[in-house]
Protein backbone atom coordinates (compact mmCIF):
# COMPACT_ATOMS: atom_id res chain seq x y z
CA UNK A 1 0.00 0.00 0.00
CA UNK A 2 3.12 2.38 -0.16
CA UNK A 3 2.87 5.40 -2.15
CA UNK A 4 -0.68 6.08 -0.92
CA UNK A 5 -1.65 9.52 0.85
CA UNK A 6 -2.70 9.99 4.31
CA UNK A 7 -4.42 12.74 5.84
CA UNK A 8 -3.35 12.62 9.82
CA UNK A 9 -5.90 14.80 11.57
CA UNK A 10 -4.44 15.28 15.40
CA UNK A 11 -4.35 18.45 17.70
CA UNK A 12 -1.89 16.87 20.25
CA UNK A 13 1.24 17.72 17.92
CA UNK A 14 3.48 15.12 19.27
CA UNK A 15 1.09 11.80 18.10
CA UNK A 16 0.22 13.40 15.16
CA UNK A 17 4.11 13.61 14.48
CA UNK A 18 4.80 10.16 15.87
CA UNK A 19 1.53 8.70 13.82
CA UNK A 20 3.20 10.55 10.60
CA UNK A 21 6.15 8.99 11.38
CA UNK A 22 5.84 5.64 11.07
CA UNK A 23 2.98 5.80 8.07
CA UNK A 24 6.39 7.58 6.26
CA UNK A 25 8.74 4.44 7.63
CA UNK A 26 5.70 2.43 5.77
CA UNK A 27 5.98 4.23 2.58
CA UNK A 28 2.94 6.13 3.08
CA UNK A 29 2.43 9.55 1.68
CA UNK A 30 1.26 12.12 5.19
CA UNK A 31 -0.19 15.18 5.45
CA UNK A 32 -1.36 16.84 8.56
CA UNK A 33 -3.83 18.75 10.34
CA UNK A 34 -4.32 19.83 13.80
CA UNK A 35 -8.22 20.91 13.70
CA UNK A 36 -11.53 20.14 11.46
CA UNK A 37 -11.36 23.71 9.68
CA UNK A 38 -7.48 22.52 8.33
CA UNK A 39 -8.75 19.15 7.65
CA UNK A 40 -11.57 20.56 5.56
CA UNK A 41 -9.19 23.00 3.70
CA UNK A 42 -6.89 20.04 2.82
CA UNK A 43 -9.72 17.75 1.30
CA UNK A 44 -10.99 20.89 -0.46
CA UNK A 45 -7.01 21.27 -1.93
CA UNK A 46 -6.25 17.24 -2.36
CA UNK A 47 -8.17 14.26 -1.67
CA UNK A 48 -6.51 11.60 0.44
CA UNK A 49 -6.57 7.39 0.10
CA UNK A 50 -7.33 7.59 3.88
CA UNK A 51 -8.20 9.92 6.69
CA UNK A 52 -6.84 9.38 10.35
CA UNK A 53 -9.24 11.58 12.37
CA UNK A 54 -9.04 12.16 16.23
CA UNK A 55 -12.50 12.10 18.06
CA UNK A 56 -11.37 14.73 20.32
CA UNK A 57 -10.63 17.84 18.44
CA UNK A 58 -10.58 21.58 19.49
CA UNK A 59 -13.03 23.08 16.99
CA UNK A 60 -15.41 20.07 16.28
CA UNK A 61 -15.80 16.73 17.36
CA UNK A 62 -13.84 14.13 14.75
CA UNK A 63 -17.14 11.72 14.65
CA UNK A 64 -19.23 14.91 13.84
CA UNK A 65 -16.17 15.63 10.56
CA UNK A 66 -16.39 11.60 10.03
CA UNK A 67 -20.75 12.31 9.46
CA UNK A 68 -20.44 15.31 7.67
CA UNK A 69 -18.10 13.85 5.02
CA UNK A 70 -19.83 10.48 4.68
CA UNK A 71 -23.30 12.92 4.16
CA UNK A 72 -21.32 14.29 1.13
CA UNK A 73 -21.18 13.01 -2.12
CA UNK A 74 -17.46 13.48 -2.91
CA UNK A 75 -16.30 12.12 0.32
CA UNK A 76 -18.53 9.40 0.68
CA UNK A 77 -16.56 6.67 0.04
CA UNK A 78 -13.16 8.16 1.80
CA UNK A 79 -11.64 5.38 4.22
CA UNK A 80 -11.83 6.68 7.77
CA UNK A 81 -10.20 5.38 10.47
CA UNK A 82 -11.01 6.92 14.09
CA UNK A 83 -8.48 7.66 16.81
CA UNK A 84 -9.55 8.00 20.29
CA UNK A 85 -8.76 6.98 24.02
CA UNK A 86 -12.68 6.46 24.59
CA UNK A 87 -12.55 2.46 24.59
CA UNK A 88 -16.44 1.48 26.09
CA UNK A 89 -18.10 -0.24 23.35
CA UNK A 90 -21.01 2.05 23.08
CA UNK A 91 -18.36 4.74 21.65
CA UNK A 92 -16.76 2.17 19.47
CA UNK A 93 -20.67 1.82 17.97
CA UNK A 94 -21.14 5.49 17.72
CA UNK A 95 -18.20 5.69 15.72
CA UNK A 96 -18.63 2.91 13.40
CA UNK A 97 -22.20 3.65 12.52
CA UNK A 98 -21.08 7.79 12.42
CA UNK A 99 -19.07 6.76 9.32
CA UNK A 100 -15.63 5.44 10.28
CA UNK A 101 -14.44 2.08 8.71
CA UNK A 102 -12.01 1.14 11.58
CA UNK A 103 -11.70 2.36 15.57
CA UNK A 104 -8.51 2.58 17.50
CA UNK A 105 -7.98 3.13 20.81
CA UNK A 106 -5.17 4.96 22.25
CA UNK A 107 -2.26 4.31 22.96
CA UNK A 108 -1.41 2.20 19.92
CA UNK A 109 1.38 1.38 18.64
CA UNK A 110 3.06 2.44 15.15
CA UNK A 111 2.68 -1.32 13.45
CA UNK A 112 -0.79 -1.95 14.83
CA UNK A 113 -1.61 1.36 13.21
CA UNK A 114 -0.06 0.39 9.90
CA UNK A 115 -1.56 -2.37 9.78
CA UNK A 116 -5.41 -0.84 10.05
CA UNK A 117 -4.90 0.83 7.95
CA UNK A 118 -3.18 -1.27 5.15
CA UNK A 119 -6.10 -3.59 5.77
CA UNK A 120 -9.23 -0.55 5.29
CA UNK A 121 -7.27 0.55 1.78
CA UNK A 122 -7.30 -2.91 0.72
CA UNK A 123 -10.89 -3.29 1.56
CA UNK A 124 -11.27 -0.33 -0.87
CA UNK A 125 -9.46 -1.55 -3.53
CA UNK A 126 -12.02 -2.87 -6.27
CA UNK A 127 -9.64 -3.36 -9.34
CA UNK A 128 -11.22 -0.51 -10.99
CA UNK A 129 -13.37 2.87 -10.71
CA UNK A 130 -16.40 1.49 -12.79
CA UNK A 131 -19.56 2.21 -10.87
CA UNK A 132 -21.68 -0.88 -12.80
CA UNK A 133 -19.78 -3.81 -13.94
CA UNK A 134 -20.63 -6.98 -16.36
CA UNK A 135 -19.03 -10.37 -16.11
CA UNK A 136 -20.56 -13.99 -17.06
CA UNK A 137 -24.25 -12.72 -17.23
CA UNK A 138 -23.86 -10.81 -13.67
CA UNK A 139 -24.01 -6.79 -13.86
CA UNK A 140 -22.86 -5.22 -10.73
CA UNK A 141 -24.07 -1.66 -9.87
CA UNK A 142 -22.53 -0.05 -7.39
CA UNK A 143 -24.54 3.02 -7.13
CA UNK A 144 -27.49 1.00 -6.35
CA UNK A 145 -25.88 -2.03 -4.29
CA UNK A 146 -27.39 -4.24 -6.60
CA UNK A 147 -26.65 -7.07 -8.53
CA UNK A 148 -29.08 -8.40 -11.65
CA UNK A 149 -28.74 -10.92 -13.72
CA UNK A 150 -30.47 -10.15 -17.04
CA UNK A 151 -33.86 -8.57 -15.84
CA UNK A 152 -33.70 -9.91 -12.68
CA UNK A 153 -32.20 -8.87 -9.19
CA UNK A 154 -29.71 -10.89 -7.32
CA UNK A 155 -31.03 -10.73 -3.40
CA UNK A 156 -27.77 -10.94 -1.41
CA UNK A 157 -27.25 -10.03 1.68
CA UNK A 158 -24.05 -7.48 2.66
CA UNK A 159 -21.55 -10.14 3.55
CA UNK A 160 -22.82 -12.51 0.05
CA UNK A 161 -22.70 -8.71 -1.64
CA UNK A 162 -19.14 -7.88 -0.88
CA UNK A 163 -17.96 -11.20 -1.74
CA UNK A 164 -19.13 -11.27 -4.75
CA UNK A 165 -18.45 -7.57 -5.55
CA UNK A 166 -14.56 -9.06 -4.66
CA UNK A 167 -14.89 -11.66 -7.10
CA UNK A 168 -16.46 -9.76 -9.77
CA UNK A 169 -13.66 -7.63 -9.84
CA UNK A 170 -10.57 -10.16 -8.96
CA UNK A 171 -11.42 -12.96 -11.72
CA UNK A 172 -9.76 -15.87 -12.51
CA UNK A 173 -7.16 -15.72 -9.90
CA UNK A 174 -7.17 -18.12 -6.85
CA UNK A 175 -7.91 -17.02 -3.23
CA UNK A 176 -7.30 -18.69 0.30
CA UNK A 177 -10.18 -18.54 2.99
CA UNK A 178 -7.27 -15.99 4.84
CA UNK A 179 -6.91 -13.71 2.05
CA UNK A 180 -10.68 -13.78 1.50
CA UNK A 181 -11.53 -12.84 5.53
CA UNK A 182 -8.75 -9.95 4.87
CA UNK A 183 -10.24 -8.58 1.88
CA UNK A 184 -13.77 -9.36 2.22
CA UNK A 185 -14.14 -8.78 6.24
CA UNK A 186 -11.18 -6.86 7.02
CA UNK A 187 -7.80 -7.39 9.09
CA UNK A 188 -9.58 -6.42 12.04
CA UNK A 189 -12.51 -8.30 12.23
CA UNK A 190 -11.70 -11.57 14.11
CA UNK A 191 -13.58 -14.71 12.51
CA UNK A 192 -13.05 -18.04 12.02
CA UNK A 193 -12.24 -19.22 8.91
CA UNK A 194 -14.95 -21.75 8.07
CA UNK A 195 -17.18 -18.27 8.05
CA UNK A 196 -16.13 -18.17 4.33
CA UNK A 197 -17.04 -21.64 3.81
CA UNK A 198 -20.86 -20.28 5.03
CA UNK A 199 -21.00 -17.33 3.04
CA UNK A 200 -19.82 -19.05 -0.22
CA UNK A 201 -22.83 -21.73 0.27
CA UNK A 202 -24.94 -19.03 0.76
CA UNK A 203 -23.44 -17.20 -2.72
CA UNK A 204 -23.94 -20.08 -4.71
CA UNK A 205 -27.37 -20.98 -3.50
CA UNK A 206 -28.76 -17.57 -4.03
CA UNK A 207 -26.67 -17.84 -7.67
CA UNK A 208 -28.15 -21.08 -8.10
CA UNK A 209 -31.64 -19.81 -8.71
CA UNK A 210 -30.11 -17.37 -11.74
CA UNK A 211 -28.09 -20.71 -12.98
CA UNK A 212 -24.56 -18.82 -12.28
CA UNK A 213 -23.76 -20.81 -9.47
CA UNK A 214 -21.23 -22.36 -11.03
CA UNK A 215 -18.67 -19.66 -11.14
CA UNK A 216 -17.81 -19.07 -7.49
CA UNK A 217 -15.75 -22.23 -8.01
CA UNK A 218 -13.94 -24.40 -5.05
CA UNK A 219 -10.11 -24.94 -5.87
CA UNK A 220 -9.12 -28.22 -3.42
CA UNK A 221 -6.23 -27.73 -1.20
CA UNK A 222 -6.40 -23.76 -2.05
CA UNK A 223 -9.15 -21.87 -1.98
CA UNK A 224 -12.03 -20.33 -4.19
CA UNK A 225 -11.93 -18.38 -7.45
CA UNK A 226 -14.55 -17.05 -9.69
CA UNK A 227 -14.10 -17.91 -13.50
CA UNK A 228 -16.41 -18.89 -16.40
CA UNK A 229 -14.01 -21.57 -17.15
CA UNK A 230 -14.24 -25.38 -16.05
CA UNK A 231 -12.73 -26.04 -12.86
Amino acid sequence: MSGKQILVVEDERPIREMIAYGLRRAGFEVREAEDCRSARAQLADRRPDLLLLDWMLPDLSGLELAKQLKRDRGTSDLPIILLTARAEESDKVAGLEGGADDYMTKPFSPRELVARVNAVLRRGIHGGSEDRIDLHGLTLDRASHRVTAGDRVVPLGPTEYRMLEFFITHPERVYTREQLLDRVWGGNVYVEERTVDVHIRRLRKVLEEHGCDHLVQTVRGAGYRFSALAP
